[in-house]
């Protein structure tokens, strides 16, 4: 949004320069994003003063032109050739001295040097309208009438006094700042001054015309509109706008149409108050009705654009025809022209929801619905026509040929919100005088409705859509006290606001990101949004959950919100395979999100991604694929990490994984992984092999252990024994691993498969592991016999529970 210095202090006096008001305004949370100097024209007539030409002869080598000397305010006269014919001795004109660089409209810019024209020296410009680049005429050179001294620049001679433009990054919430006076509204509060009041006395001594026009309003969309007010006016004449109304509109980036049109757009920016000025003789039967019409209703914008109604979009109509869509964009059949006479202006509250949902559903955005959209004051409509009436008859004529209309059966209320000092206080951590917590809020129009010595009662006008807390409150007090007036004590203590769990989250997730990194995995961001297409096959698989459809979508690539964090993933994936990037390990923190019969469920997920090579390629080892057991050896680690231990690792196979498995920990599954089938890939376009995991992180933070029980290490030696173990091949390891620590776990410190072999010397559908298993007392050191006796009870469990036979 962009803001002219100039007309911001329209409304309130304040002679601090560009630089501290921006600063201001950015402490007040109003960001100042770019400050940039306003040109009434370019360059600014930079290097051009006032001239008095002394001497004007013939030239000797050339008919037409002339030779001159010319008093800049300088100890010596300036000698310049100019080919004006009506140029002449005693004249003041404008002269662009050496260096200078003119712009002149729809033509090369001119840079004035020092040259020689016909064999006479020029030593700079006699300037014609054109030249300077503040008109089109060339007739001849721009003669002054002016007693201001020789070398007075050309912008003291036309007044153009310095100006601004500063462009603030709007947030969202803070829809009351955009406008001059709801950003001059932020400085009313910081200085403790007061705005320029509306000043409407003229109006007092205009009657409307005796007239046989009138219009009739009838609203019968009672929810979308709250309050309508509108004025006709007759005998208008439509025209360009002056030139201060194009410099003050141009400056902010709005193009000018007429003075109608221009006045319009002048209040939205000026107050914040959209309008909308129809032509009064087009408006058939004399009626305006605010009402929905059928879905399908063909409906021509003013930019010319056919389009087609939605059953819940509020419509200005006639009697006959739509006119307008209320509050976004008017129809090309009611708009103002050159050949109109009579208006209609209307000034109106709609609701914020409404206006959204017809906007999104149409793609429009134009400066009114940015603003109905966030919410507008339903206090100002009356006001900004009141103001619109005295500047069309100043620029276009007319008569008011009506009363004013103003349909407001239920005023909006302010909102009440009780808060005590207290909390203030603590929120801040700074106590902050209680009669300045009161200055402050009543120099930002929220009263004071009643208080005694614990708390009082805030009284919020409806246009500070962004305050309905306490919360919201004190932060309005802090942003204008000013946080940097909030002091660092020597000692430093907080109260606590809510009860806080041992597991800080923030700080478990950060933890993760950290060792997830400094294995070679890289964080992602992706959209919660996507393609409904893509979520089919993980839909099909987890039948209870239905995906979150989007009411009104942007476009079928984001009509839903994700029920995975796969294929946003897997998109990474592709985009980056396609850049001849293949090796990549990802991880990313997000969300999901379901629907179960009516209620709606939102998970919060950790989600893992490997494909490509495990390293990069060098000549000292050999290059190799990334495989299934390196990811699980990525999330063996993660668990280590939280203190979390699963209880079991289940094989899962189904549409999306070729082979994987579940993680369960206290009959919950926290989680799956696995190699992502063919069908899955070819979907996304990637023609090698991808592992996934997808965890449950709010059953990770549920089961993490923050305080970890540390063990003394052992003084008496490790014995290591080996096995090797002829088994069914659908026997996974992870049995062989829960039988050996069911049958002994105290002595029994860790077992791992250093050898596989599954082939011709084994019987079909066995495969043999050699297994290793480390052994310590923490107690004493253990003999041969006790070895013996605890690797024959782990053999007698293997043979009993998993038919397992040891090779000898």
């Amino acid at each position: 949004m962009k803001l002219l210095l100039s007309w911001l202090k329209d409304h309130i006096e304040c002679s601090e320069s560009v630089s501290e008001i921006a600063s201001i305004l950015t402490q007040t949370g109003l960001e100042v994003e770019n400050i940039e100097k306003q040109e009434i024209v370019k360059g600014g007539l930079k290097g051009v003063v006032i001239g008095e030409v002394k001497t004007c002869e013939p030239h000797p080598n050339a008919d037409r032109l002339k030779l001159t000397t010319v008093d800049i305010g300088n100890t010596t006269l300036l000698p310049i050739v100019c080919g004006a014919s009506n140029i002449a001795k005693g004249q003041k004109v404008l002269v662009a001295t050496v260096g200078t660089t003119l712009y002149p409209i729809s033509k090369e810019p001119i840079s004035i040097a020092k040259t020689k024209i016909r064999g006479e020296v020029s030593e700079g410009m006699i300037c014609a309208e054109d030249e300077l680049g503040i008109g089109t005429s060339h007739e001849g050179i721009m003669a002054l009438s002016t007693s201001l001294p020789n070398g007075t620049s050309a912008t003291d001679y036309f007044n153009w006094k310095e100006d601004y433009t500063l462009e603030i990054g709007l947030t969202p919430n803070r829809a009351d700042a955009a406008s001059h006076r709801g950003t001059a509204r932020d400085l009313k509060a910081y200085f403790q001054k007061e705005l320029k009041p509306f000043d409407y006395s003229s109006l007092d001594i205009i009657k409307p015309i005796k007239s046989n026009l009138s219009i009739h309003v009838a609203i019968e969309n009672k929810e979308a509109c709250k309050r309508y007010t509108g004025v006709l006016l007759t005998n208008i004449t439509v025209k360009a706008s002056p030139t201060w109304l194009k410099q003050r509109l141009e400056s902010i980036g709005v193009k000018s149409i007429n003075n109608i049109v221009d006045i319009t757009n002048y209040i939205l920016h000026d107050i914040g108050q959209p309008l909308h000025a129809f032509d009064a003789d087009k408006i058939a039967g004399g009626k305006i009705t605010v009402k929905a019409l059928p879905a399908n209703t063909l409906f021509t914008t003013l930019d010319g654009v056919e389009r087609k109604l939605n059953a819940f979009d509020c419509m200005i109509c006639d009697e006959e025809k739509p006119l307008c869509m209320a509050g976004i964009l008017g129809g090309l059949s009611s708009g103002v022209s050159n050949q109109t006479k009579t208006i209609f202006i209307e000034s109106a509250y709609f609701s914020p929801a409404s206006i959204r949902k017809t906007a999104q559903a149409h793609g429009l955005k134009t400066d009114a619905s940015f603003r109905y959209e966030r919410g507008t004051d339903p206090r100002i409509t009356s006001d900004a026509l009141k103001k619109a009436i005295l500047l069309i008859k100043e620029l276009a004529g007319g008569d008011i040929a009506s009363e004013m209309i103003d349909i407001y059966p239920n005023p909006i209320q302010d909102t009440e919100i009780p808060i005590p000092y207290k909390y203030i206080w603590n929120l801040i951590g700074h106590p902050i005088e209680k009669k300045q917590i009161h200055d402050i809020l009543q120099h930002l129009d929220i009263k004071i409705l009643s208080h005694n010595e614990n708390e009082f009662i805030a009284s919020v006008p409806p246009y500070r859509v962004d305050i309905s807390t306490r919360a919201d409150i004190t932060e309005e007090i802090l942003r204008i006290y000013g946080v940097n007036q909030i002091p660092f004590y020597d000692k430093l203590s907080a109260a606590f606001l809510a009860e806080f769990p041992i597991t800080d989250k923030n700080k478990l997730k950060n933890n993760i990101a950290n060792l997830l990194t400094s294995r070679g995995f890289y964080q992602i961001v992706t959209n919660s949004l996507t393609k409904t297409r893509q979520n089919d096959s993980w839909i099909s698989e987890n039948k209870s959950l239905n995906p979150v459809v989007i009411s009104n979508p942007l476009s079928a690539e984001l009509a839903i919100l994700r029920t995975t964090m796969l294929f946003s993933g897997l998109e990474v994936i592709q985009y980056n395979i396609h850049r001849k990037q293949k090796k990549l390990s990802l991880f990313e923190f997000g969300k999901v999100y379901a629907k179960h019969n009516q209620n709606y469920l939102e998970t919060e997920k950790l989600a893992l991604f490997s494909t490509g090579t495990k390293t990069e390629e060098t000549w000292l080892e050999e290059n190799r694929e990334v495989t299934f057991f390196d990811i699980k050896s990525t999330l063996s680690v993660v668990f280590e990490k939280i203190g979390l231990k699963p209880d079991s690792w289940k094989p899962i196979t189904n549409s999306i994984f070729t082979y994987g498995v579940e993680i369960w920990k206290n009959k919950k599954n926290i989680g799956t992984a696995g190699h992502l089938s063919k069908h899955i890939l070819k979907e996304a376009d990637i023609k090698q092999p991808v592992f996934f995991a997808e965890l449950n992180w709010e059953l990770f933070v549920e089961a993490h252990t923050p305080l970890k029980k540390i063990n003394e290490i052992s003084k008496y030696p490790e014995v290591r024994r080996d096995l090797s173990l002829v088994m069914d091949e659908h026997i996974p390891f992870e049995e062989v691993h829960r039988v050996a620590f069911q049958t002994e776990r105290k002595k029994l410190k860790t077992i791992n498969v250093f050898n596989t072999y599954q082939g011709e010397h084994l019987e079909k559908g066995k495969k043999s592991y050699a297994v290793s298993f480390i052994l310590q007392d923490f107690e004493k050191t253990l003999t041969d016999s006790e070895i013996d006796h605890l690797m024959s009870k782990l053999i007698g469990a293997f043979e009993k529970e998993l038919h397992i036979i040891i090779r000898k």
